[in-house]
């Protein structure tokens, strides 16, 4: 079953969620830049399922597969796929793989690393965040050494089950613990900032405006 928040932080800016963060104190919470969305007009939001993994040269193809089929089994339907695979050279994700996990109810994928197969995962909807393209698959070449466990993704931490959120800005990840405050605190400042904007389409100064509401 999906969480009821994933619909309620569908509509609250990846911005509004860093700056609550930011006032909150917390730091190093923003996935890097070089990890962006296929679908843009998208918003991807949902707990991890996390992944990671190696190249091993080593490896044959049919224990690769396997591997890779045992990952696709264990991935859970209300979750993001969120995949470390410390590596620039193979792909992450790909048509068969994204079908699977779209049918299976995961909300989307966000991989430091590789993707192909674009156009298909473009027509089928599935949300995939990535580095860059490959034709190159996992194939002989990847295997995977942990399963829902803690990966670092640039400086920041993702736990199983932490939250990520993430539209055309970027990408944020919110401890689990926090969850339910950063949520809470995202929505009044989303109302905040409607009242801001309504405020200068109504003539008001910025400045004014932001002394008023405490927010811009």
């Amino acid at each position: 079953m999906t969480d009821a928040r994933v619909g309620v932080l569908q509509g609250v800016y990846t911005s509004v969620i860093h700056d609550v963060m930011r006032a909150m104190g917390l730091r190093n919470f923003t996935l890097p830049p070089r990890i962006t969305p296929l679908q843009p007009e998208m918003v991807l939001t949902g707990p991890a399922f996390t992944i990671e993994g190696r190249i091993d040269e080593t490896a044959d193809a049919h224990q690769t597969l396997l591997d890779w089929t045992g990952l696709l089994s264990q991935a859970r339907p209300g979750h993001v796929w969120v995949s470390q695979p410390h590596n620039q050279l193979v792909a992450q994700m790909g048509e068969l793989s994204a079908e699977t996990l779209h049918r299976k109810g995961v909300l989307g994928c966000v991989l430091d690393g590789g993707l192909r197969d674009a156009n298909f995962i473009l027509r089928l909807g599935f949300p995939c965040w990535r580095t860059f393209h490959t034709p190159r698959d996992v194939v002989g070449l990847w295997r995977p050494t942990g399963v829902d466990v803690p990966v670092m993704i640039g400086d920041v931490l993702v736990r199983p089950g932490d939250w990520v959120h993430g539209d055309r800005d970027g990408m944020v990840v919110i401890p689990v613990e926090r969850l339910d405050e950063v949520t809470e605190k995202a929505v009044a400042a989303m109302e905040t900032e409607s009242l801001v904007r309504r405020a200068i389409l109504d003539g008001v100064d910025p400045q004014e405006a932001y002394l008023r509401h405490g927010k811009f």
